[in-house]
């Protein structure tokens, strides 16, 4: 009588992945299915499901998960709950590239919140304009930093301004940088699932000679729904994790500096 060979359990990071994997092949997966692939509880797929979910690269559905829709992604309240530590370093590292007397933009978002905070922390003399109450709440905590809040259309879920008004706002600056966020990050740039967002990010980046992305490795590899700018109009990227082989490749291509803020 053959025995059964039991099938190894893999660990978190290893089954995240798998299902991303999973569901660039199938729009639709299984949570059964899963779990015996993996050798796991389908409580522990559950998990996994969710903790996906709330980074917003899959949405969950009754009895498994599907692939996220290109036009959404979480509230801001809850992705800032998400990769907190990677995010904080993310924004430690960008405050430290700001010169003293530097003019930045800083868009809406939880990492370039961190950054803010990152950088009122440093207590350098600097100008900060921003569309997001939170780095602005955060920047104005330092004697240091001139904190200039663009007018527009109040979003309370975002908890960030948008519109003409600020885009016209932004583009009446000259400024040193541009630092923004983004939904995911392909081999085409920088993607974003709100066109409100994506206008402003674009108005900033048109400003500014240095053109900063902080984005985590969660963005790696995910295209939303519209465009913010090519590849090549970025000239740094700071994350937590060196980007995959074929998206670190395009990037190198067009000489976009890479800093990995990594566990101290």
């Amino acid at each position: 009588m053959l025995k059964q060979r039991s099938v190894p359990a893999l660990g978190k990071e290893a089954r995240h992945n798998a299902i991303l994997g999973a569901l660039a092949n199938d729009p639709t997966v299984r949570i059964s299915t899963l779990a015996g692939k993996f050798g796991v509880s389908t409580e522990t797929v559950r998990r996994d499901i969710e903790a996906l979910s709330a980074r917003g690269m899959v949405r969950r559905t009754y009895g498994g998960a599907s692939v996220s829709h290109p036009a959404s992604q979480p509230r801001l309240s809850e992705r800032e709950l998400v990769l907190v530590n990677e995010r904080r370093r993310i924004g430690e590292v960008g405050a430290a590239l700001v010169e003293e007397g530097a003019v930045i933009m800083v868009d809406a978002g939880s990492t370039t919140t961190h950054f803010a905070r990152a950088l009122a922390g440093r207590g350098v003399r600097a100008t900060l304009l921003t569309n997001s109450i939170d780095a602005a709440l955060a920047a104005g905590s330092s004697d240091g930093l001139r904190v200039l809040l663009a007018p527009g259309e109040f979003s309370a879920v975002e908890r960030g301004l948008y519109g003409p008004e600020t885009a016209a706002f932004l583009r009446r600056f000259h400024v040193d940088m541009a630092v923004i966020g983004a939904s995911g990050l392909t081999e085409e740039g920088p993607s974003e699932a709100e066109s409100r967002a994506a206008w402003v990010k674009r108005a900033m980046l048109e400003r500014a000679p240095r053109r900063l992305l902080l984005a985590d490795s969660s963005k790696f590899g995910r295209a939303f729904l519209e465009q913010v700018c090519p590849a090549e109009q970025i000239t740094d990227l700071i994350t937590d994790a060196a980007p995959p082989p074929p998206l670190a490749a395009a990037l190198g291509r067009h000489g976009l500096r890479l800093d990995i803020a990594t566990k101290v």
